[in-house]
């Protein structure tokens, strides 16, 4: 699994920690040491284990700030789409699924999740696992569990989750980082989503997506495959014609509620491919000097539940469309 990682037993038994300036003595608590008895009555684990931990958690501020203005939600699609729609972006993705095309090409026939789609969510979590994250786990949870109210809830499970996470998997945790939302690997899981999505692709006895891009590539695949991606289908087409901010055909809420029949109705020119009766959901975005509609279908749907934003989708949806355009010119230039 890596040999900067140490087994739980190793980083715990007999640790005694010192005092860190910015500690935030969670353990001392109330909501400390609920989650302290939780942790004991609940999953078997030792109170001292777990007090030492809450001790050595650290309040980041950083992260409190991060979590209040996501670029999901303070962004027009323009500027957002420049984070990720990039020449080296593109370049480095198709670099990755050249390096990974075995995994990759298995990953879809045994998921049926296309290359590209798999490729586009690790470029947009960690560029292809350059950038994995520089704040400690431990800190990002803790932080948001305890002194985070609107969400406090969610990560205090999400903290549960690293807890059994790091002990299944023989994993230091002080020692793992991620995300400011604690976020992990090459495909930035979420505790609860490693435990229960990740697969040991590589078949070596570990399922390790922190520092293997086979395991990580399979198991992007089954997080896809385990939220109905529908193999096959497509995911969002760029419609010609504008609709107003007020129509009722711009629906609220991520999961589609029309179908692409809905549309037709309404004059909107649907590709002549796509069915009516697949579910659909239009969104209209702001482009530099005007505004983009698309038609958005079921897999564009799933593509939101690894991250529930439509501008995240979309960013995901138009980077694997690039990459798959220069897998193809690449056989194509190959052939001739």
């Amino acid at each position: 699994m890596g040999k900067l990682l140490k087994a739980w037993s190793l980083c715990l038994c007999g640790l005694t920690l010192p005092a860190i300036a910015g500690a935030a003595d969670y353990q001392a608590s109330p909501e400390g040491q609920a989650f302290i008895r939780t942790m004991v009555e609940d999953y078997g684990f030792e109170a001292g284990r777990v007090e030492r931990l809450l001790s050595d958690a650290q309040r980041k501020q950083a992260i409190l700030d991060s979590i209040s203005r996501p670029a999901e939600k303070t962004m027009e699609w323009h500027s957002y789409r420049k984070i990720f729609i990039r020449p080296e972006r593109i370049a480095q993705g198709q670099e990755f699924m050249a390096s990974h095309a075995d995994a990759l090409a298995r990953a879809e026939q045994e998921y049926g999740v296309p290359p590209e789609i798999i490729a586009a969510i690790i470029g947009v979590e960690t560029w292809y696992g350059r950038y994995l994250g520089n704040y400690r786990v431990l800190d990002a949870l803790a932080t948001l569990a305890f002194d985070y109210p609107p969400r406090s809830r969610f990560f205090r499970s999400e903290l549960e989750q690293f807890l059994l996470m790091t002990r299944e998997q023989g994993l230091d945790p002080l020692a793992l980082k991620g995300s400011y939302a604690g976020a992990m690997g090459y495909g930035q899981f979420i505790s609860s989503s490693y435990r229960h999505y990740a697969v040991d692709f590589d078949q070596d006895g570990v399922a390790d997506i922190l520092t293997n891009p086979v395991d990580a590539i399979g198991s992007v695949a089954n997080y896809f495959s385990e939220h109905h991606w529908r193999a096959g289908e497509p995911v969002a087409d760029r419609l010609s014609q504008d609709l107003p901010a007020d129509s009722r055909l711009l629906t609220s809420g991520l999961k589609p509620s029309l179908n692409v029949a809905d549309y037709r109705k309404a004059g909107l020119p649907v590709p002549d491919s796509v069915s009516d009766a697949l579910p659909a959901r239009a969104l209209r975005l702001k482009a530099e000097s005007n505004h983009e509609v698309w038609l958005t279908y079921r897999n564009f749907y799933v593509i939101t539940r690894y991250n529930h934003s439509h501008l995240y989708a979309m960013a995901v949806h138009q980077l694997s469309e690039a990459l798959k355009a220069g897998g193809e010119r690449d056989e194509q230039q190959t052939d001739g």
